[in-house]
């Protein structure tokens, strides 16, 4: 590449536009220059222009092959519109990798960019605002308060903040850009960390670590709006990464709705279990029957099953303990050992060809699996700490295995790209022969190890089931996939899916609802701390709202009919309450002020027709308003203290049948004034 950029210039980093891949941005080393080179043709040309800033990161856009966001080591966002020809400033403080650009159908403008900013005070605020022009007057705040730091995300169709609250911390969420409304997750659950794991199927999965968890996690799984959550699995194992950070031992199978694999701790041990319907049963997996030497294995559950590695390879060209292709639905690569719990010392490889059912062993040692041609062929590589000249390539799903040589020294792999599309079969390997050789790259054309393209004779059917129950989220569904053993390849129109029919609604397709616990009989009924009666705040007199039976339908399951009537939720007219659970805040959380200050108070009512409540407001200092219904406080309600002081803030809501009140104290000091050259009299 110096030929064509120069050959003093000193590259740093390379992106490739990920929706034209013939557009190329490459870096400079920030201590030689600071430019960016630009390439429309694949790299056969540069241009370079220069940065008046040094990039740490860029984030393309999902949609616009030419758009860009820069972030600089000294925490400023730029935007580009021209593939980074010309930069411009859209926000002086922004939190690392907490910017996004806009998700298509759902933001209004392409352009809009999603960021967590810090106000010159240090406070943290979610920003919104149009690239490139980002003047504090173009500026929305979609939250009106501050919230935590590295808090937002924005995922699909939701946005997540926290708000910095004392004592127990509050989550918020917005659905496809609607208003933010608080997280409900169970009243006992006290919260020290929590992280959004998936946002794919139409639901959030999140894993919360509670107040007495220290290396376990519980996984929990919202309504489609994300508001209301309902624990899925209890005491879900971590390990830790190389760079410290925690990753759940949770897997989502590719290519199969709603199945989930996660390893859970209990009574000191950790055990492998699998869910069909997206945690509302789990079972431990079955081990194998035999051995790879065929000899029975005589294992008995629960004191006996497969227990597997769940850990995502931290370097992207090795396929981790575990790995599953939406592309070979069905087929699942995995290291792990037989026994009573999950273990890290005699391990070796499984598979299974049909979505976890049934099991076989295909190699004694750890072995990176790829998928090759669609899951049409595999192909497993020692692991890199071995070094080796030989690859395994199986065409039955790994019943048998063929072994090639790739390189006349053994070589550590450190890492292989398998190359897409039906019309490259390339597989690129690299590596180093010693610890103290250069990288070697060895291009690998396995063209020739298929015969031919596959006809409609090389296919065969097969049915998900669990377990021979053939309705797997409220669906039978049929699968089309190439003959374990002919050698043919697959092509570009080839489909998966035959066919999926809808069933019977049954038990097994509903959950717990939100404030609802299954029994030891099976039924969901109340937990202890829930009052199904409670209607929300939202409910006016003389509207609707849906009264749950204390179910809900897993979501994306697609059943139909059966009990589907009897477990969904009933619409019933609101009734009137009286105000309970009021709640009165400071914007910032904070219960001092300085004099002359702006000051916010935000009130919440959990209970009540907030359209017919009057909502009164004592500042203490002789000044009171009053509002006629709750949404005239959507926004806060704002004061300014004339005088220092502490002062008693009281709150009232009432209606027709009844009141609730509230009180904070608030301490209004003087702003302290101090410097070295001089003093003020006493």
């Amino acid at each position: 590449m110096n030929d064509k950029v120069g050959s003093k210039t000193v590259l740093s980093y390379l992106y490739v536009c990920p929706t034209n891949k013939r557009k190329i941005m490459v870096l400079t080393d920030p201590e030689f220059e600071s430019s960016v080179l630009i390439s429309s043709d694949e790299g056969a040309s540069y241009q370079k222009y220069r940065l008046a800033f040094y990039v740490l990161s860029l984030l393309f856009h999902p949609a616009e092959e030419d758009w860009a966001l820069a972030y600089s080591h000294d925490q400023k966002l730029y935007s580009s519109l021209d593939f980074g020809r010309k930069w411009q400033l859209i926000h002086e403080r922004v939190t690392p990798n907490r910017f996004y650009w806009s998700v298509s159908g759902l933001d209004k403008e392409p352009d809009l960019v999603h960021m967590e900013a810090h106000t010159p005070d240090g406070n943290v605020q979610y920003v919104t605002c149009r690239a490139p022009m980002c003047t504090e007057a173009n500026r929305n705040y979609p939250f009106p308060g501050y919230i935590d730091i590295s808090s937002l995300v924005v995922q699909d169709d939701y946005i997540f903040i926290q708000v910095p609250t004392s004592g127990r911390a509050s989550y918020y969420v917005s659905y496809k850009r609607d208003s933010f409304i608080q997280i409900k997750l169970p009243k006992y659950s006290l919260p020290k960390d929590l992280h959004i794991v998936s946002t794919d199927e139409k639901q959030v999965f999140a894993a919360v670590q509670e107040w007495n968890q220290n290396d376990t996690y519980n996984l929990y799984l919202s309504d489609t709006r994300g508001i209301y959550f309902t624990l899925a699995m209890e005491n879900v194992k971590t390990t830790r990464g190389i760079g410290g950070n925690q990753m759940l031992d949770l897997y989502e199978v590719a290519g199969i709705k709603g199945m989930l694999i996660a390893n859970k701790r209990q009574d000191n041990q950790v055990k492998t279990y699998v869910t069909y319907n997206k945690g509302r049963d789990w079972r431990l997996l079955q081990a194998p029957a035999a051995n790879l030497d065929g000899n029975e294995i005589h294992c008995i559950l629960p004191f006996c099953s497969l227990h597997l590695q769940l850990q995502m390879s931290e370097n992207p060209y090795l396929s981790g303990t575990i790995s599953t292709k939406s592309s070979a639905p069905g087929i699942i690569v995995a290291t792990g050992n037989i026994g009573t719990e999950l273990s890290y010392n005699n391990v070796g490889m499984y598979i299974s060809s049909d979505a976890g059912n049934s099991w076989r062993q295909i190699f004694e040692e750890e072995h990176n699996v790829w998928f090759l041609d669609k899951g049409g062929a595999l192909i497993a590589v020692k692991q890199p700490s071995v070094p080796t000249r030989h690859l395994w390539v199986s065409f039955d799903e790994g019943r048998q295995w063929t072994q090639h040589s790739f390189s006349l020294v053994p070589l550590f792999v450190d890492g292989v790209l398998v190359e897409a599309g039906a019309e490259n079969q390339i597989m690129t390997f690299f590596g180093h022969f010693s610890h103290r050789s250069e990288w070697q790259l060895i291009k690998i054309d396995y063209k020739s190890i298929f015969s031919r393209k596959c006809t409609d004779e090389d296919y065969e059917t097969w049915h998900l089931h669990n377990q021979g129950e053939p309705c797997v989220m409220g669906q039978k569904q049929m699968y089309r996939k190439r003959r374990p053993g002919n050698y043919c390849m697959l092509g570009k129109d080839y489909s998966r899916i035959l066919s999926a029919e809808s069933c019977i609604c049954r038990a097994h397709d509903f959950e717990c609802d939100y404030g609802y616990e299954r029994r030891g009989d099976g039924n969901c009924r109340p937990a202890f701390w829930f009052n199904p009666s409670t209607v929300s705040r939202s409910c006016t007199q003389g509207q609707n709202y849906l009264n749950s039976t204390g179910y809900r339908k897993v979501v994306l399951n697609n059943c139909t009919k059966g009990v589907k009537e009897m477990y969904t939720a009933r619409k019933q007219q609101c009734p009137n309450r009286p105000p309970k659970g009021l709640l009165l805040t400071t914007k910032d959380g904070k219960l001092t002020a300085n004099l002359g200050s702006n000051v916010t108070f935000l009130v919440h009512l959990d209970e009540g027709d907030s359209m017919r409540t009057n909502i009164q407001l004592d500042f203490g200092d002789g000044t009171a308003v009053s509002y006629s219904n709750l949404s005239w406080t959507e926004e806060g309600i704002k004061h300014v203290y004339k005088s220092a002081g502490i002062f008693r803030v009281t709150a009232l809501a009432d209606n027709t049948l009844g009141s609730d009140t509230t009180t904070l104290f608030l301490h209004v000091t003087c702003v302290q004034w101090s410097t070295s050259s001089f003093s003020l009299p006493s």
